[in-house]
C-alpha cells in the first residue's frame, strides 16, 4: 500500500523534494488558505505539517478503492522498465530403438514491462472560490484526487486481464456461465481451469452482484474460512477451502468472474507511489494539488487467469 508521510519522510530524496515544495506553496493561494484553515481548526501548525496532512488524506483515501492490488502481484521498482523471464516447460522423449530418454530443459521467454502509465487527479479551484471556502470543501477535494487516482487503477488492472485472449486463459477458452447466478459449482469450475494448468488461484474476482448470488448457496457459505486480511468494506472478502481469497469490486464486469493466480499472471511495477504535488495555472487563475502515481502492467502467465461470462446479472 503507499506510505504515509511520515514513512517517506525517511527517503532522502522525499525530504528534498518536500523542502522545494514549501517554497512553491508559499505563493500558491490553495496552499495558503488550507494551511491558514487547517491551523484555525487545531489540526496542524505549520505548512509543512499541512503538506503531511495532505499527503495522508490523499492515501487513506485512496487505500478502500486500491482493490487492483488484492488480485496482482506487485513491485516496487526504481526502473524504468523491467525484464521477466517465462519459463516454458521441459518435456521428455524416448527414442524407440535405444530406449534412450532425452529430457529437454525450460526454455524462456522475455517478458519487458515498462513503467510509463501515470495516473493523475486534480482538484482546482478559483482564486475567487478559495478566498471563501471552507475547510472541509477543501479537504473533502483533496479525498477525491486520492479515490479517482485509486479507481483508475483498478480499472487498468482488471482491463489487463479482461484483455487476455480466450485460447491463452487457462483451459484454452472462456468458461461458460449459462446464464444463471454464481454458486459453488461455477467456483469450482474456475479453480479447476487453473488447477489444471498447475498454477494454483489465489483470488476469485466477482462483482457484488456475484457475490450477492453466493450468499444464496449453502454450499458456498459452507466453503468459508474468515481469516486474516479480511475487509468486508473494501471488498476483500473470506477465503473458501480451495484456497481462494474473494475479491469483489464494481470495477469488475458483471456477469463475469476470474480465478487468478497472483504469484504468476501478471505484475504491476510501482515505480512512483501515489504522492501528492501542487498545482497551479496563473493565466486562467486557478490553483489547487493533483495526485499521482506511476506505474506499469504486464501478463506474465496467461494461463493462470480463468475466465467465465454469461453468469446472471440480477438477483
Amino acid at each position: 500500500m503507499p506510505k504515509l508521510f511520515e514513512a517517506l519522510m525517511k527517503d532522502p530524496a522525499f525530504e528534498a523534494e518536500v523542502k522545494e515544495m514549501l517554497v512553491r506553496v508559499s505563493q500558491n493561494p490553495f496552499y495558503q488558505r488550507y494551511v491558514k484553515k487547517g491551523i484555525e481548526e487545531g489540526l496542524f501548525t505549520d505548512a509543512a505539517q499541512a503538506i503531511g496532512r495532505m499527503h495522508d488524506e490523499v492515501v487513506e483515501s485512496a487505500k478502500p478503492r486500491l482493490i487492483g492490488r488484492e488480485v496482482i502481484w506487485v513491485r516496487p521498482t526504481k526502473e524504468a522498465l523491467e525484464r521477466f523471464p517465462k519459463a516454458k516447460k521441459g518435456k521428455a522423449y524416448i527414442m524407440a530403438e535405444s530406449g534412450k530418454v532425452y529430457v529437454v530443459g525450460e526454455r524462456y521467454d522475455k517478458i519487458d514491462v515498462s513503467t510509463n502509465i501515470v495516473i493523475k487527479a486534480s482538484a482546482e479551484w478559483t482564486q475567487e472560490f478559495l478566498e471563501d471556502a471552507t475547510w472541509n470543501v477543501m479537504d473533502r477535494q483533496v479525498a477525491e484526487c486520492g479515490r479517482s487516482v485509486a479507481e483508475n487503477e483498478t480499472e487498468r488492472v482488471l482491463n489487463l486481464y479482461g484483455a487476455i485472449a480466450e485460447a491463452d486463459l487457462a483451459g484454452g477458452a472462456v468458461l461458460a456461465g449459462g446464464g444463471t447466478a454464481m454458486d459453488w459449482a461455477k467456483v469450482t469450475s474456475l479453480w479447476d481451469a487453473v488447477i489444471n494448468e498447475d498454477f494454483q488461484p489465489k483470488v476469485l474476482v466477482l462483482h457484488p452482484r456475484q457475490v450477492t448470488q453466493l450468499w444464496r448457496d449453502d454450499k458456498f457459505i459452507n466453503s468459508l474460512y474468515w481469516g486474516e486480511g479480511v475487509d468486508i468494506r473494501r471488498g476483500v472478502l473470506a477465503e473458501t477451502y480451495l484456497g481462494m481469497r474473494i475479491v469483489s469490486s464494481t470495477k469488475c464486469t458483471n456477469g463475469v468472474a476470474y480465478a487468478i493466480d497472483t504469484d504468476v499472471a501478471a505484475v504491476m511495477l510501482v515505480r512512483r507511489d501515489i504522492q501528492t504535488q501542487d498545482y497551479e495555472d496563473p493565466k486562467n487563475g486557478a490553483y489547487g494539488v493533483v495526485a499521482s502515481e506511476r506505474i506499469g502492467l504486464g501478463v506474465l502467465q496467461s494461463k493462470g487467469v480463468a475466465k467465465m461470462t454469461n453468469v446472471a446479472t440480477t438477483v
